[in-house]
């Protein structure tokens, strides 16, 4: 080991004179790297190897070479970079190969070596680590991508890229990506060859017998690389894709029109063609004589509506769900575009409601849109039909929750009588153990509009509830009611009558304690019971608890017990709360709380 790790630091050496003789380190600064690079040498060859050694080592020749980056920099000397960058260089690819060989599934490896060689220009070096990291890795079809776009722009060869695709799609013939970038390359590659040819001509340069192929330029590779991949991946979506990607150069017209007829030719009963090809119709150029606000809210009617007749085939050819979600998110977008044109803005909302209206009429409105569909009502102050719509959405979605709570919102908002018999029937219909909401949303509305014994009548049936969180919510509800409506005496009776009525909840106690301390003479053996009863019940893991008891008990009590109540604390709790309640202690007797 000794041998070896002294041949690599005397192979070090000239490079070290070199650093000195030119300037860029001292005598001192050269030694003390060669101390150092000896001893990260003896890491490497130790009977037991760490990741993080290699790492270590590669990491401090990278600092190196930029250090002396920056001291070319600052005396002006870029000379002898074959004798000083150069051995650098290769010792650090040195160590990744060690690495990349021991630690072969580590793919973050291979990428830094990529990274680094990418940074310092080694385009040789560049090209074997990507051979070998394939070799090890070809399941990664983003590997075989970022490889194959290394050798486009660092190496500049399209060749080798295509290649690199080649083989990528052996490995992976129906991966998407690999489609989609290959197709990028080809496009990116006849782009190439035409501005090379442009500029031959402009620097009108004899090329002699060499000619540029009006195919390859033309995009036709591309369009071979279109046709394999339709063959072997369908959907709209896929086709979608590598449509966007041609409009992105300007020479592929007749590629686009190719993948346009094929795309209304294979997927006529796919909702993503008919979307955009009805999208297509907002993307003319307004012609100058529109160019008014008033003209170019004219012109953008005109082409909404044309989109819309799209649409309109669209969904009597393919009448389902997914057509109308895009038929529907076309006119929520259009309608929430802002435009100072009250005309436009009113053609756009009465569009909105006429489509949500149709897609509830043919039962394939998504329950998400009806909210959108109230909140547009609401906002025409369109009560009826509001009411219609919130009525509506319950039958069609009459085990949905969030239905149920949003229209009996709607309801209570607008006063509807509708909503009394709407809340039983919500009750009836939804799963019981998911029904909280809509008891909370009951319980603020009884409250604010119906008779106390009508309400106290709601309160005793939530009471029954064998869903624990709907008849503890209900507790908490009822101790406010009964405190906003007769004040403490029926607080204090309700709390009475409900305090040995598992389960609770902290808040049940604490509303009562907070009740109680906002009475003139509050009295302490009434907070005493009220604490006593919340710790039987959450004692063992709420140290906050312990400690507002213990506060009361030193401010409006009996000082000498809080010193029991710390010790029946430190006994009843568990675990890390225990902890946490002897800090709180600590702070309070030292005065900082």
């Amino acid at each position: 080991m000794a041998d070896h790790v002294q041949q690599r630091i005397e192979d070090r050496i000239p490079a070290l004179e070199q650093l000195e003789r030119v300037g860029l380190f001292s005598n001192k600064e050269v030694k003390s790297m060669l101390k150092r690079s000896t001893a990260l040498e003896y890491k490497l060859h130790r009977a037991v190897q760490s990741k993080d050694d290699f790492i270590a080592y590669v990491q401090y020749e990278i600092n190196v070479l930029e250090l002396i980056k920056k001291r070319r920099a600052r005396i002006g000397y870029h000379f002898k970079r074959e004798e000083i960058e150069f051995p650098i260089i290769g010792g650090i690819n040195y160590v990744f190969r060690r690495a990349t060989t021991k630690w072969q599934d580590d793919v973050q490896l291979w990428l830094s070596q990529v990274v680094f060689n990418k940074k310092w220009g080694t385009k040789g070096q560049l090209s074997k680590v990507l051979s070998s990291m394939l070799a090890i890795h070809p399941d990664k079809p983003a590997l075989w991508i970022m490889a194959a776009k290394c050798e486009m722009e660092e190496r500049n060869s399209s060749e080798s890229a295509r290649h690199l695709f080649l083989r990528a799609l052996r490995f992976h013939p129906e991966d998407e990506k690999v489609y989609q970038e290959y197709f990028r390359m080809e496009l990116m590659h006849a782009e190439k060859l035409r501005k090379q040819q442009q500029e031959l001509e402009q620097a009108k340069m004899d090329v002699g017998e060499y000619k540029f192929s009006p195919e390859i330029m033309s995009g036709k590779l591309a369009e071979v690389v279109y046709t394999d991949a339709t063959q072997k991946i369908k959907g709209a979506k896929f086709i979608l894709s590598l449509l966007k990607i041609a409009a992105t150069f300007d020479f592929t017209k007749d590629l686009q029109n190719t993948i346009h007829q094929d795309l209304q030719s294979r997927y006529k009963d796919d909702c993503l063609m008919w979307d955009f090809m009805a999208k297509r119709e907002l993307e003319a150029a307004v012609a100058p004589e529109l160019q008014s606000a008033k003209g170019s809210a004219i012109e953008t009617q005109r082409r909404e509506e044309r989109c819309c007749l799209i649409y309109e085939e669209a969904v009597k050819s393919l009448n389902t769900e997914a057509m109308w979600l895009c038929y529907i998110t076309f006119c929520l977008e259009r309608y929430k575009r802002k435009t100072n044109v009250t005309e436009l803005k009113r053609k756009r909302k009465e569009r909105l409601l006429r489509v949500l209206q149709s897609a509830h009429d043919a039962e394939l409105l998504q329950e998400t849109f009806y909210k959108t569909w109230l909140e547009v009502l609401l906002s025409t102050e369109d009560s009826v039909s509001a009411i219609r719509i919130a009525i509506a959405a319950t039958k069609r979605f009459s085990q949905s929750v969030e239905m149920w709570k949003l229209s009996l919102q709607t309801l209570v908002h607008l006063e509807s009588p509708e909503a009394g018999h709407l809340f039983e029937e919500a009750l009836n219909r939804v799963n019981p153990k998911e029904s909280l909401p809509l008891w909370q949303l009951q319980a603020d509305w009884s409250m604010a509009s119906k008779t106390p014994e009508e309400t106290e009548a709601f309160f005793k049936k939530g009471l029954l509830s064998p869903v624990p969180a709907v008849s503890s919510t209900i507790k908490e509800k009822y101790i406010e009611w009964s405190y906003e409506t007769g004040g403490y005496k029926k607080a204090r009776k309700t709390f009475i009558s409900l305090h040995e009525h598992r389960p609770f909840t902290k808040a049940f106690f604490t509303k009562m304690i907070h009740i109680e301390k906002e009475q003139e003479t509050p009295k302490m053996s009434n907070l005493r019971d009220y604490y006593e009863r919340a710790l039987r019940e959450f004692g063992s893991s709420d140290e906050n608890l312990w400690m507002d008891y213990i506060k009361e008990e030193l401010k409006h009590g009996n000082p000498e017990k809080s010193g029991s109540l710390h010790w029946r604390a430190v006994k009843t709790l568990e675990g890390q709360s225990v902890e946490r309640f002897t800090t709180l202690y600590t702070l309070l007797q030292t005065g900082h709380i």
